[in-house]
């Protein structure tokens, strides 16, 4: 059980688990979720970590098909300079491997943004924590989880 499984326990949130085997050759992790699970691309997101003005580091969740607008996230956040996060700073705060990243359960709480697409979404489909493990919740849930903003980032 991941550690984000287990924050959604601990909160008493519904969610369901969705699981497939993941292939050691696949680089597109979200797009491989889409693919074994067989779901709609636009329901399944991706989690990103970005670093903010070299000072801090922030999620930013988005749809797989998409690609993070870092000039977007810099001024939703006020930052001067936003980018992607180096994958050790990444493991070290989440805690979680590339391809396996979840925005629940991270070992330090971080800044999230959620692509203001999943406003329209009944239910989104995130990484549970390793990879070839998605949880599937309402968006809802997610922003009330992790104290996220909707913003339009992608």
């Amino acid at each position: 059980m991941t550690p984000a499984v287990k924050q959604l326990i601990t909160l008493g949130l519904p969610y369901k688990l969705h699981q497939y085997q993941h292939q050691a050759s696949c680089n597109s992790f979200g797009l491989e979720a889409v693919e074994k699970l067989q779901v709609n691309p636009e329901v399944v997101f991706k989690t990103l970590v970005v670093e903010v003005d070299s000072r801090y580091l922030a999620v930013a969740i988005i749809p797989v098909l998409k690609k993070l607008n870092l000039k977007k996230i810099a001024k939703c956040l006020n930052a001067k300079k936003v980018k992607m996060a180096e994958a050790n700073k990444v493991q070290n705060s989440t805690g979680y491997v590339l391809g396996g990243v979840s925005p629940l359960g991270q070992k330090k709480p971080l800044v999230t943004l959620l692509d203001d697409s999943a406003k329209t979404l009944s239910t989104l489909f995130i990484s549970g924590g390793k990879r070839g493990l998605e949880i599937e919740l309402t968006p809802q849930s997610l922003v009330l989880t992790l104290q996220a903003t909707y913003s339009s980032i992608s």
